[in-house]
């Protein structure tokens, strides 16, 4: 019979301070998740065109409801956001903007541009 030993226990969430990078890390993953859902509308919105105007017609007669409009806005936000995220991953896969100061400035930066090209996408600017 072995002895069991007592072994530390990696960190998990519930002891780090939440920061601004670990957050948007975890948005990252939720917004690529959301995408790859979304994705699933993207190509019923192209099943439905080839099909013919009718099935066509239902697509976008249900995008036109209110959870139709909130899903599609939501499937943008993650779009663009993933987008903009994508871009700053980019960067760190070169080695930049690694020290705290250059992370946190390109993550604020992330959620400025994602806000921004949703707005101009939704007409709001």
């Amino acid at each position: 019979m072995s002895e069991k030993t007592a072994r530390p226990l990696s960190p998990h969430l519930q002891i780090y301070r939440w920061q601004l990078t670990m957050s948007l890390s975890i948005l990252h993953r939720v917004c690529g998740a959301a995408l790859a859902v979304g994705t699933v509308m993207v190509v019923w919105m192209l099943l439905a065109a080839a099909w013919g105007e009718r099935p066509y017609d239902q697509f976008v007669a249900l995008c036109n409801t209110f959870i139709g409009k909130l899903a599609l806005f939501g499937w943008s936000a993650a779009l663009f956001y993933h987008m903009c995220n994508g871009v700053r991953h980019l960067f760190w896969d070169t080695g930049r903007l690694f020290d705290i100061k250059n992370a946190y400035r390109a993550g604020y930066l992330v959620l400025f541009a994602a806000t921004l090209f949703l707005a101009w996408f939704w007409g709001i600017l």
